[in-house]
């Protein structure tokens, strides 16, 4: 009798382990799939990791500030995997607040097959993320490349009048992703 007594205490903590080790999962596998959302919610309230916003549109001419200079400095990255050759045809230009700019970046692919690129800004400091406008750029869409193919992408942005005057120098960055569909499938 008290063998079977203890059996089903056992079942009944087996049974309670269970339940909670698949709470946990449950928890773990919501908790994964609404961290980007999330992280996209935390960067845009609070302009953490420099995120950008998307295309930049204004009913009027901004006011261009000539008496003020800032620096925005270009640096460009490939991610894991990505093998095009990226980067910025200038280092860094001075430019001033409201004033409408240009600046170019070149990517060549090296490879014998086409493949499909996807670049993902970032801007330093971070907290004057939301003083770059960007009104055209190649990361607002896939670039896809042709084995051999080199490209010219411009980049048209303004930096804000805004701008906290604390703030001189702002860093663009680019990092270049190999969004192909067999680099996709080989990350999986």
């Amino acid at each position: 009798m008290r063998m079977v007594k203890m059996r089903m205490v056992n079942m009944t903590d087996n049974t309670k382990t269970a339940v909670r080790l698949l709470g946990t999962a449950v928890f773990m596998f919501a908790f994964g799939f609404l961290l980007v959302p999330l992280y996209d919610v935390l960067c845009a309230v609070t302009g953490f990791n420099g995120k950008t916003a998307g295309q930049y549109v204004s009913e009027k001419a901004p006011e261009i500030d000539k008496d003020r200079w800032v620096t925005v400095q270009f640096i460009t990255n490939n991610n894991a995997g990505m093998p095009a050759e990226f980067r910025p045809k200038q280092r860094s230009m001075r430019v001033h607040p409201g004033e409408v700019n240009t600046a170019e970046f070149f990517v060549r692919n090296p490879v014998a097959r086409t493949i499909t690129a996807q670049a993902v800004p970032s801007v330093s400091p971070f907290h004057a993320a939301s003083y770059l406008h960007k009104t055209e750029c190649f990361c607002f869409e896939q670039q896809q490349l042709a084995e051999g193919e080199a490209l010219d992408m411009p980049l048209r942005f303004i930096v804000d009048n805004e701008l906290p005057a604390d703030v001189t120098t702002l860093t663009l960055s680019y990092t270049l992703f190999n969004v192909s569909q067999e680099a996709l499938a080989v990350a999986r």
